[in-house]
Parts: C-alpha cells; sequence; structure tokens
C-alpha cells in the first residue's frame, strides 16, 4: 500500500444498479466515455468512510478516491462525499 492509501475497497457488480445523483452525473461526463460511464453505474462499493453500500460512480468522484486498479479503488479514507450524493 503507499503511504497515502489507507483503505482497498473491493469493487462488486449489484444485482439492482444504485441510483446516482445527476450532478456526479454531470461531474464526470468529461472524464470518462459514456460508455465507461454506464458500466461503471452497474457497480457498488463498500465505502469506509460512510460505512455504507453507495454506487461506484459516488466513490469515483469522492475526494477521498485515489485510483482504481483491477477491481479494487485505493481510498485516502479523508473527505467523505458530500451528503446529498448518497441515495438510499
Amino acid at each position: 500500500m503507499s503511504a497515502d492509501t489507507k483503505f482497498k475497497v473491493t469493487i462488486y457488480p449489484s444485482a439492482k444498479p444504485k441510483r446516482v445523483p445527476k450532478v456526479v452525473s454531470e461531474e464526470l461526463k468529461g472524464a470518462a466515455s459514456a460508455k465507461a460511464i454506464s458500466r461503471m453505474k452497474k457497480e457498488s462499493v463498500n465505502c469506509p468512510v460512510i460505512t455504507k453500500e453507495v454506487a461506484f460512480l459516488v466513490c469515483f468522484a469522492c475526494p477521498s478516491f485515489l485510483r482504481r486498479v483491477e477491481g479494487v479503488v485505493d481510498c485516502a479514507g479523508g473527505k467523505p462525499p458530500p451528503a446529498d450524493w448518497i441515495i438510499g
């Protein structure tokens, strides 16, 4: 683990895709292709910062997100995503 990585979080496919706020989707439009965003909408993670299951796109847009490598997210474990991004 690198010095800035506090958590390693596994990404898994969701049985039912989680809702993603429009704010998050709009923020990521330039960062990833439409095909990649569509695929990521069907994935979830158990967020160690807020201790809830969230859509991967929320994790991807979170300030604590560092990188995604081979189905694992490196999380800095600092600032959580904004409360209005968490649906459900």
